[in-house]
């Protein structure tokens, strides 16, 4: 009798662990790749998307539960999906990133995707990530709260999701094929679009401006996704206010602002209370542009949707157009709303910010050139680089190639600071700091370690700008920020220990320095890169890998039983181009 205790306690663990199997749904999509026609501005061109549609199907659950999509490639071109933002707890498998956790699907091929949701709530994306075409192949993730704790705000009336994009009229990826074969920029977009749209002040568009009907004393929940290529964004709503409750899938102290600014692969949760005169409201965006004043080639469209109240009036001829909409190089606007983003730090949702530092890196983000074979000989071109490593992609990829213990793909030998110091924000920096070298170097931590990672802005080459750097499989707090060089026995004691905000995606100021923290908890591979995509292109990125724990439950999990397979990188620096429009599968 006296094992009965025991045996009771241990069917009441087993009881609420079904339990919490039963509460977790398994969803199931279908991701059908195919080209269709587009028009806008007046012009039609083919784009390959999801299931007919740009942006591509939401995906919808609840935290914690399992999401399996089939990819159907039925397009010209290789490519991987991404699940920006879903951590993938043992996971990399499903990651997405082609040549870091994959090799890419093939034309008439598929390849199906466990996307295993934990801790995330709110909003996130999906895109493809494979060159650049994540500019038609994207959608939003929706992250509900269980049922048992619901929202931590009074449980808005509706929602509405708006996707940011960047419009292109050429082939994007037949252009920056070109221009990373020929060494030269990358393509600026043609205009921003909301939910592909762009906007009343573009030819051809008035009659599809997107359209967000609202009723009066209703009070709204926007889910606001960036998935434009290379520039961050400011946003607005004509005479309503913003509450921002909610990035990159975790709470936020609420922001009660007349703007919002937003990076590339940043998402936010935003309450719009439908309180003002019955009437039409232009919702608009513009870019921020971080570069030198004197470059004035980046867009300066404003893309704009329209909020329009239900109900019998008349009217104006024209929508108001929000005047709190920040002008293009507006630094101190975005500095200042970014300052304004912190954790709840509350008893329901409490913040682990890693106080036990066992791994420093210093990290210099910048702009380099780079000597390089194109195929028809040597030249030197535009390039990038994290501590002045610009990546490479390897023939097959890095998680495969761990995982196997296969030799010769990559080294572990990613420096934890820049080679050479010097004033890195200086002015006229010599041509002599800007010269670069290539490698697939990764960084290799031990499962828990608790890491410090501050990215560091420079100006070589004159070309110091925001660079929003995204980190796969982890959250991270953000402690500090400034602008200038990092001090080392300055800036820490500045930090924000007490509500950080935790983020995948923050931005690195023009000209200064962010500062992250993380608990190497999840192993596995893991991208690292600047989400401009003309940064990515260029080699502003790296791979961490953080080792097993010991334990069946704190190490990676096995692959699947199937997987792409691998054939040569498609990286133009490795190989002849031969491809005259993008790059179509071997």
């Amino acid at each position: 009798m006296a094992l009965l205790p025991g045996f009771l306690g241990a069917l009441l663990l087993s009881s609420l662990a079904v339990l919490c199997m039963v509460e977790a749904t398994v969803h199931y999509y279908d991701f059908v790749l195919k080209e269709k026609n587009f028009t806008r501005l007046c012009s039609t061109k083919s784009m390959l998307v999801v299931n007919g549609m740009l942006p591509g199907p939401t995906i919808r659950v609840q935290k914690g539960d399992t999401v399996y999509v089939n990819v159907q490639n039925q397009g010209d071109f290789d490519l991987t999906i991404h699940w920006h933002g879903v951590h993938q707890p043992r996971n990399p498998w499903s990651d997405g990133p082609e040549y870091i956790t994959q090799c890419p699907i093939e034309p008439g091929t598929n390849f199906t995707y466990e996307v295993i949701f934990s801790d995330e709530e709110g909003t996130l994306w999906w895109h493809a990530h494979s060159d650049w075409t994540r500019n038609s192949v994207n959608g939003a993730i929706v992250v509900m709260p269980l049922n048992e704790t619901g929202f931590l705000f009074p449980e808005p009336d509706d929602e509405e999701i708006i996707v940011l994009g960047s419009w292109y009229f050429d082939d994007v990826n037949e252009v920056v094929a070109e221009a990373l074969q020929d060494g030269t920029d990358t393509p600026r977009s043609d205009c921003y679009t909301i939910n592909s749209q762009p906007g009343d002040f573009f030819a051809c568009s008035n009659d599809s401006t997107h359209r967000w009907e609202v009723e009066y004393g209703k009070t709204y929940l926007l889910r606001m996704v960036n998935a434009v290529m290379n520039a961050e964004l400011y946003f607005a709503i004509a005479e309503h206010n913003l509450t921002v409750v909610g990035m990159d899938g975790s709470y936020v102290k609420p922001i009660v602002t007349n703007f919002t600014m937003i990076a590339p692969g940043q998402t936010m949760d935003i309450l719009v209370t439908a309180n003002q005169s019955l009437g039409r409201y232009y919702m608009a965006a513009r870019q921020y542009d971080s570069v030198r004043p004197d470059v004035t080639d980046y867009d300066m469209s404003n893309v704009t949707a329209i909020l329009e109240y239900k109900g019998n009036y008349t009217p104006p001829e024209l929508p108001i157009f929000p005047s709190s909409l920040p002008t293009y190089e507006d630094l101190y606007s975005a500095a200042d709303f970014a300052s304004r983003i912190k954790s709840l730090a509350s008893t329901e949702h409490p913040i682990d910010v890693p106080q036990n530092i066992t791994t420093r890196m210093y990290i210099t983000a910048e702009m380099n050139m780079i000597t390089f074979d194109n195929g028809t000989g040597e030249i030197t071109g535009l390039g990038s680089s994290l501590n002045n490593v610009s990546w490479q992609d390897p023939s097959t990829d890095v998680l495969l190639a761990y995982y196997r213990n296969i030799s010769g793909l990559y080294t572990s030998d990613f420096p934890d600071y820049p080679p050479t110091f010097f004033d890195f924000v200086a002015e006229g920096l010599p041509d002599s700091v800007a010269a670069t070298v290539r490698g697939t170097k990764v960084k290799v931590l031990e499962y828990n370690e608790e890491v410090e990672v501050v990215f560091q802005g420079t100006d070589v080459l004159d070309a110091s700008e925001d660079h929003p750097m995204h980190m796969h499989g982890y959250n991270y707090y953000v402690v500090g920020t400034g602008f200038g060089n990092f001090d080392n026995e300055t800036d820490p004691k500045t930090y924000n220990l007490v509500d950080p905000p935790k983020m995948n995606t923050v931005t690195v100021p023009k000209k200064g320095w962010v500062a992250i923290r993380f608990k190497a908890s999840n192993p596995g591979v893991w991208f690292w890169h600047c989400h401009f995509d003309r940064h990515l292109s260029w080699g502003m990125n790296t791979v961490m890998i953080v080792k097993d724990g010991g334990t069946p439950e704190t190490s990676m999990r096995k692959p699947p039983a199937y997987m792409p397979p691998c054939s040569d990188s498609h990286t133009i620096r490795l190989q002849p181009f031969h491809h005259t429009s993008g790059r179509k599968s071997k």
